[in-house]
């Protein structure tokens, strides 16, 4: 039986996950979530009633959350990509990794997308000011890390540069990472070359006209 993904292809999150089933080739059935009143939408409500995505569904298995989901993915149907490696103090610098792009890149980089959304009023320039500080400091942390690195970890490409590709591709649309940081700006590159992401970035292009604080002519 073929996997089934519910899942978003403009999410960052789901991005995530695409780029760790393209990176293995790995067959699955797409239960796109485009409008609130498909059938696939319907259907997640069902499998997970809190109706976030991802959602991956293996027969009777239903397993959410991205890192869950490629975790999952390693265990179940690995491939010649390790994305989570053997070793296990490699693995914790891989899950490492993949915490800080989640906590400190992508969750302050949807606070500001978030605030754009709210109504004029009820915005909050005091939480986007501190969200873009978060992001800075990252990002400098980022910029030391990869002056001697191709990937996040020396692991090799893996669950934390999964994280890393989308995260990064929409934080620098909304927080420019800027000339001042040439080797995180060489790394988001990088990503965006590799096949995986380039293809998860190709086929969300139709709905770039989805994101609030409007997409760049560029990526």
């Amino acid at each position: 039986m073929a996997l089934q993904l519910y899942f978003h292809p403009f999410s960052s999150y789901c991005q995530k996950v695409l780029i760790a089933l393209y990176e293995n080739a790995i067959a699955f059935e797409p239960r796109s979530l485009d409008g609130r009143d498909n059938p696939a939408m319907r259907e997640l409500a069902e499998l997970w009633p809190i109706k976030k995505f991802p959602v991956l569904v293996d027969g009777e298995r239903t397993i959410f959350e991205a890192t869950s989901i490629i975790d999952y993915l390693g265990v179940h149907r690995p491939g010649p990509v390790r994305l989570i490696p053997e070793n296990a103090d490699a693995a914790l610098d891989v899950r490492m990794l993949d915490r800080f792009f989640d906590n400190y890149i992508s969750t302050p980089q949807q606070r500001i997308v978030f605030n754009a959304l709210r109504p004029p009023e009820h915005r909050n320039p005091a939480d986007v000011q501190q969200a873009r500080d978060m992001l800075d400091t990252s990002y400098d942390w980022l910029e030391k890390r990869m002056a001697t690195r191709e990937w996040a970890t020396d692991a090799g490409f893996s669950l934390a540069d999964c994280a890393a590709a989308p995260f990064l591709f929409y934080a620098d649309w909304t927080h420019a990472i800027g000339p001042s940081r040439p080797n995180l700006t060489a790394y988001r590159q990088r990503l965006l070359a590799r096949p995986s992401f380039a293809r998860a970035v190709d086929e969300a292009r139709p709905y770039r006209s989805y994101f609030p604080l409007g997409a760049p002519d560029r990526d």
